[in-house]
């Protein structure tokens, strides 16, 4: 079967449009603890709580088999529209942290509409060259992710609202764009009934369990390296004195760098086999998390951002490649619902390190902080490299 050429870049560029609303709120941190009167604990309690409604609603869907009993474009294009109205009430004069972690949970809730269901279309049309499909998908999100810190970085002469504004607008397009040019997939096999032990038979399969596990290992590194980049570099401004950069700017070339990683990733695996390109990628990414205190050591402030550019590249080199592995090992019926509740279980993983950082970022020194990242890729790692027993 031939299918259109167009499919795969409208959900490429979808999926950006998107998931740029991830990060839409840590890109302004500082405006939203000027003009809310927050605390500056604020970023870690805002990132957690987009992580944490990302998770109760991979969960709701996933419970509910929403992905497979429904036509994905439909629930893409739904969910959209309703997290960039969420995302867009940042803007009322009235909010406190506590109506901001609100609007930033139900924006992550329905994120979970989003991005595990932007694969599950992929998967519905890519049989054949999944993980390649895949790994400029997760390149989108990446992209999305560290779009808002771009707008951020070239917006500082004009109001922050228009990173809100700007994001918003963008998702309600993404879903649009999805639901009009990108029907239902020819691979798709629907569910026709409501299954809650889905949840459970998903991780039968031994192949499949791996890959879920290396995923999770993955994700415990991802997002609080992603959430933490300003503050790493903000940290080594001051440890060293340096003049002032352009933090937001800096940041959105460090997190796009894995866009490039993912595609390259993709093609990689298509010689040295998925699951092989995954585990080099973990242990590179593992690799930065462990001499990362040597780096901020040393003063010199090109070989430092050179260092994060590098671990942006490796640390999300693998993602794609463990939601290949997780599609291919999931029984069909419910390959939907088998990336949702991975995502759930993956994203829970992240709200731990996020908040480990965050508290430890008052009770240690900050150099030796980001090791503790590298416990996630090493376990991943142990679980990956087991062999079956004879």
């Amino acid at each position: 079967m031939t299918i259109p050429r167009w499919i795969l870049p409208i959900i490429i560029i979808s999926q950006f449009c998107c998931t740029s609303l991830w990060f839409a709120s840590n890109a302004i941190i500082n405006d939203l603890v000027f003009n809310f009167n927050l605390e500056s604990q604020a970023l870690g309690n805002l990132t957690s709580a987009i992580q944490f409604g990302f998770i109760t609603g991979t969960l709701v869907f996933a419970l509910l088999t929403i992905a497979d009993r429904f036509s994905p474009s439909k629930v893409f294009f739904v969910s959209a529209l309703i997290a960039a109205l969420f995302n867009i009430s940042i803007l009322l004069d009235t909010n406190t942290l506590f109506s901001l972690i609100v609007l930033r949970f139900f924006t992550g809730f329905f994120l979970a509409g989003i991005y595990p269901i932007g694969m599950k279309i992929a998967s519905d049309y890519y049989n054949k060259g999944l993980g390649k499909s895949l790994s400029f998908l997760v390149g989108a999100l990446v992209l999305g992710t560290a779009f808002p810190h771009l707008l951020k970085g070239f917006t500082n002469l004009i109001s922050w609202k228009y990173v809100i504004i700007i994001t918003s607008l963008l998702a309600s397009f993404g879903g649009l764009l999805l639901f009009i040019f990108v029907p239902d997939g020819p691979f798709r096999t629907p569910s026709q009934k409501l299954d809650f032990s889905a949840l459970f038979k998903v991780f039968n399969k031994r192949s499949f369990r791996q890959a879920a596990f290396g995923y999770f290992g993955h994700m415990w590194e991802l997002y609080a390296f992603w959430a933490f980049v300003p503050v790493m570099i903000s940290s080594y401004q001051k440890l060293h004195h340096i003049p002032n950069l352009n933090i937001p700017l800096v940041s959105f070339l460090i997190i796009a760098t894995g866009s490039v990683s993912c595609v390259i990733a993709g093609y990689t695996s298509i010689r040295f086999g998925t699951k092989k390109t995954a585990t080099i990628a973990l242990s590179l990414s593992a690799l930065c998390c462990i001499i990362s205190p040597l780096l901020f050591t040393i003063n010199s402030t090109t070989l430092f951002i050179s260092f994060l550019f590098i671990w942006g590249f490796v640390v999300i080199a693998d993602s794609p490649l463990f939601s290949t592995l997780v599609a291919q090992n999931a029984i069909a019926e419910l390959k939907g619902t088998a990336l949702t509740i991975v995502n759930c279980i993956g994203f829970a993983i992240t709200i731990v390190s996020i908040q480990l950082l965050s508290l430890l970022s008052t009770n240690m020194p900050s150099i030796y902080n980001y090791t503790i990242l590298s416990i996630g890729p090493i376990l991943g790692l142990i679980v990956l490299l087991k062999r079956k027993k004879a």
